[in-house]
């Protein structure tokens, strides 16, 4: 086999079975592990996987730019926003994360909420400015423009000031072996310190960061309180993160 055909045949296993494992591959493809772990890493890459110990698992199409997340998932962001915004009570303080649910978030809160929101976002703060009765705090730092939230040293020290009911967490990856994940370090540093000031966090994960990884872990899906997720009962991706603990809280 050649060795585009072999990689080809990779991306229709990781497809099939939403992983792939090196040791596995090798044998059943009669080549070595050091040319199936040298293959994850050219598809790697290419953006075409995430390559794990072991192994490799999909790529998440929320690492696109922030335009183009936009037009992703919008049905099942909407079905987790609709449920994270229920958890924003009245007189609560909230910290919501930024990125395009965070942003469904805000337009699913009732616009006569009376709440405290602290956000990292400047796209959130300003769709919250549409709430009269809502007091926002803004975190300031170094802007992440993939995602356009704060981060970085400031940011993070800002945030250390900060006691909250609840952390809105976003991220590109939800899988039950490779936890909670984004694509840069700085963000999911800031991400593991908004969760830190929170006394509950719920990660919102839609449809499309289901089974997915991204290159830095924030959190294991057991270090949070719920997964806002609309996981088909039967899925076998739903099956896998009770099998590891998760909590799971089903959007409407």
């Amino acid at each position: 086999m050649l060795v585009a055909q072999r990689r080809d045949a990779l991306l229709d296993r990781l497809r099939r079975d939403g992983r792939l494992v090196a040791k596995e591959l090798a044998d059943e493809l009669g080549v070595s592990e050091d040319s199936v772990r040298r293959d994850l890493r050219e598809l790697a890459a290419a953006g075409l996987c995430q390559r794990v110990y072991g192994g490799a698992l999909p790529v998440s199409p929320a690492v696109a730019d922030y335009a183009g997340r936009q037009t992703v998932a919008v049905e099942s962001k909407e079905r987790i926003a609709r449920a994270g915004a229920r958890l924003v009570v009245p007189g609560c303080t909230a910290i919501i994360d930024g990125g395009t649910t965070a942003l469904a978030v805000v337009r699913a809160l009732p616009r006569d909420l009376r709440a405290t929101i602290v956000t990292h976002s400047p796209t959130v703060a300003v769709a919250l400015a549409m709430h009269p009765t809502v007091e926002v705090l803004v975190l300031g730092g170094r802007l992440f423009k993939h995602s356009v939230v704060a981060c970085g040293a400031a940011a993070a020290e800002a945030a250390a000031g900060v006691t909250a009911d609840i952390f809105l967490l976003g991220v590109t990856g939800v899988h039950h072996e490779a936890g909670l994940t984004t694509g840069d370090a700085d963000e999911a540093a800031m991400k593991r310190a908004l969760a830190s000031r929170a006394g509950d966090t719920y990660v919102m994960a839609s449809a499309e960061k289901i089974g997915a990884a991204s290159p830095f872990r924030v959190l294991q899906v057991t270090e949070v309180t719920g997964i806002i997720t609309d996981l088909p009962a039967d899925s076998p991706a739903r099956r896998d993160l009770l099998d590891a603990r998760a909590v799971l809280v089903d959007a409407d």
